[in-house]
């Protein structure tokens, strides 16, 4: 892979990152050079030519005495896209590079002609789309409201909130209902993109000890510290990166733990419906019963992540106060989509297409996990999940997953490295199979391999 393409890859997640608002509005200063080099393993001239190409664009600006700022965070940013014509094809084959980095389904596995189906059905029915309800397209609340009691969460239209995405709802969780600086306990390692959105809020970030069961209650109450706000973070299904399920022993004795100490719990569940091997156990949300659990669900690792439709639930008084938040930022998640989630829940299609894709995923598992036998059984060591999308894999010799994760870019490859997620990670890496055909998911480890060989000596 040439230098600009790694310098691509920089600036596309520069303006990502702009795009979501992680770094602040406009006139917000971004990472330096020395940080971005760091988390992406490669030298300053990479980021050099990623940070001029985006200033050339006008997405940034360098400001005397500031350091680079972003310019503009709307039109420039559109404008950066590229026109349909000039849209790069995204099939690892023909770009060149092998996607073992990303946490989504491979496009051919996303139910293109049924949501065209719905879409035109709707046509029929929809005559104006204005402004929902605070809380959402009602019909929407009811479908999920049903969809959860019937997965064994009973809950109620009025205790949903639907959002635009799982993460808007942990933005507006974290800033409406928790303090600046409140202390987070959260799974070691842990999600990225949660830990920049409590960074980002000033609060500080406890890691908790993972085992084979998920979160070890017992370092939480060691960690804990009372008299201090605080909440706690946890994926309890499919973890990411680890990919780890909490049993429910744990999740009986966590719930103990946090309800005996008013430690409020936020659940993402977004994983829950990749199950592959059997059904995961009860939700936090569904053996809560005290409130003191807000769950965060979502369409978007399972349907589309286009459509951009998650949902919170929890006590209907917070419910009500988080819909307050989400309509001052954004007046509602998008009508159109939030219609056609509703249809796809009303009709039983969406349980249909998880089948689908739970078979799907299903073959790609088990050639992920033939692959890594194949070519890393004697240099690393990993557990194959029971479902969701990662493979968490530890190196068995001290190398420099920084050189790995460079001469990977460099061969077309990307994975994530295990550092970005926690300091205490060096010989980890993150591997997901749902992205990746099978095919270049083997050549992938193939040539890791070599390098993994070529590093140890």
């Amino acid at each position: 892979m040439k230098s600009k393409m790694k310098s691509d890859i920089v600036a596309d997640w520069i303006k990502e990152q702009i795009k979501l608002g992680k770094w602040g509005p406009t006139g917000a200063k971004i990472p330096s050079q020395r940080v971005l080099a760091d988390q992406f393993s490669v030298n300053r001239s990479t980021i050099v030519t990623a940070l001029e190409q985006l200033k050339k664009d006008g997405i940034i600006e360098g400001v005397m005495g500031k350091g680079t700022i972003i310019a503009n965070d709307t039109w420039s940013l559109l404008a950066s896209l590229p026109r349909s014509k000039d849209t790069e094809p995204s099939h690892p084959v023909e770009t060149g590079i092998i996607d073992l980095s990303k946490g989504e389904l491979a496009e051919d596995v996303f139910p293109d002609g049924y949501l065209n189906d719905v879409l035109a059905r709707l046509s029929g029915k929809i005559h104006s789309l204005g402004y929902e309800e605070r809380g959402g397209y009602e019909p929407l609340r009811e479908a999920v409201a049903g969809y959860m009691t019937r997965q064994g969460t009973p809950v109620t239209s009025s205790s949903i909130l639907i959002v635009s995405g799982a993460m808007q709802g942990l933005q507006l969780i974290a800033s409406g209902l928790m303090e600046r600086g409140a202390s987070v306990y959260l799974e070691e390692p842990s999600y990225l993109y949660s830990i920049h959105t409590f960074q980002s809020l000033g609060m500080s970030l406890t890691g908790i000890e993972m085992d084979a069961e998920g979160l070890v209650t017992a370092d939480l109450h060691s960690k804990w510290q009372p008299n201090h706000p605080s909440a706690l973070y946890t994926i309890p299904c499919f973890h990411n990166p680890t990919g780890i399920m909490m049993s429910e022993s744990r999740r009986k004795e966590l719930l103990s733990f946090c309800s005996a100490h008013r430690l409020p719990i936020i659940e993402d569940d977004v994983y829950r419906e990749l199950w592959l091997d059997s059904p995961p156990p009860p939700s936090l949300k569904s053996m809560d019963t005290n409130s003191n659990v807000l769950y965060i669900g979502s369409l978007s690792k399972t349907l589309s992540p286009g459509l951009r439709i998650g949902w919170v639930a929890g006590a209907e008084p917070v419910i009500e106060r988080l819909s307050n938040l989400k309509r001052q930022a954004d007046y509602g998640t998008s009508s159109l989509s939030q219609r056609v989630a509703a249809e796809w829940l009303e009709e039983g299609l969406y349980e249909h297409h998880l089948e689908y894709v739970r078979k799907e995923l299903l073959k790609r598992r088990l050639e992920a996990s033939a692959a890594l036998e194949r070519h890393l059984s004697e240099l690393a060591d990993w557990r194959i999940p029971n479902g969701g999308f990662f493979i968490w894999l530890k190196l068995k010799q001290d190398i420099s997953i920084k050189e790995l994760y460079t001469e990977a870019v460099n061969e077309g490859i990307l994975f994530h490295p295990g550092s970005i997620y926690t300091e205490g990670t060096s010989r980890s890496i993150r591997l997901s199979y749902g992205y990746a055909g099978p095919v270049q998911f083997e050549e992938g480890i193939r040539r890791l391999k070599k390098w993994i060989i070529t590093l140890s000596k």
